[in-house]
């Protein structure tokens, strides 16, 4: 399968000119799914002339299978766990149970290094824009509308760079649109995807928001520079 994008930043130029609808509005907040997810949020923000922030999500694995997801927690307790992968690898409910603790306290600790002690985003009456560089199984993107639907915001737009087509339709029962820039079928993987695409760590993310903040009053890129 040929890579649909260079890297994070390309995919988020092109997000951009998808969601062009939302540009200079007052009520949009784009919140980004750390880690990879903010290079990409950062460029529709920026192309959107809109606030930046983050949605705090870990995702769950199957105990001895890392690679196989169970399900997902958000900051602000959302939780979604897929039952056909439990009864799969018979994982019984004490040890989901202690893969959701150890998993809320990994998330407040790095909730404390990205925001020491502010509080997160208010999202009531706001048109919010989630991003994430791709969804796999949906199960991150779910846990962390969860917890925005509980602030009752105005429209939740979420907003990918690809994703399966039977997830992008899970995703639109649950969000008011989702924007999805590719759906490959057959889905192999989200870094097949890109051409580029390392690692993001917090430290990286944590970079990139604070050089966001810092142009935030200069001028928007527009939404279609470099976007191809």
């Amino acid at each position: 399968m040929n890579a649909r994008f260079h890297d994070r930043c390309e995919a988020g130029r092109r997000l951009a000119q998808a969601l062009s609808a939302y540009a200079g509005r007052g009520d949009v907040l784009v919140l980004a799914l750390p880690r990879g997810g903010v290079p990409v949020a950062c460029e529709v923000a920026r192309a959107l002339s809109a606030p930046l922030d983050v949605l705090m999500v870990h995702r769950l694995s199957v105990p001895h299978h890392h690679g196989r997801a169970l399900g997902a927690i958000a900051s602000g307790g959302g939780r979604v766990i897929d039952e056909a992968v439990a009864k799969e690898f018979h994982v019984p409910h004490n040890s989901i149970e202690h893969a959701i603790e150890n998993g809320v306290d990994d998330m407040t600790r790095r909730e404390h290094a990205y925001r020491g002690a502010m509080f997160g985003p208010y999202l009531h009456g706001h048109t919010i824009i989630v991003v994430d560089d791709g969804v796999t199984t949906g199960a991150t993107m779910r846990a962390a509308l969860q917890v925005a639907r509980r602030q009752k915001p105005a429209r939740i737009v979420v907003a990918v760079p690809v994703t399966p087509a039977q997830i992008r339709e899970i995703l639109r029962r649950e969000a008011d649109e989702v924007v999805s820039l590719s759906n490959p079928d057959p889905f192999i993987s989200i870094d097949a995807c890109y051409e580029h695409f390392p690692q993001v760590t917090d430290e990286d993310a944590r970079r990139q928001l604070e050089q966001f903040a810092q142009t935030r009053d200069q001028p928007a890129v527009p939404a279609d520079a470099n976007g191809g």
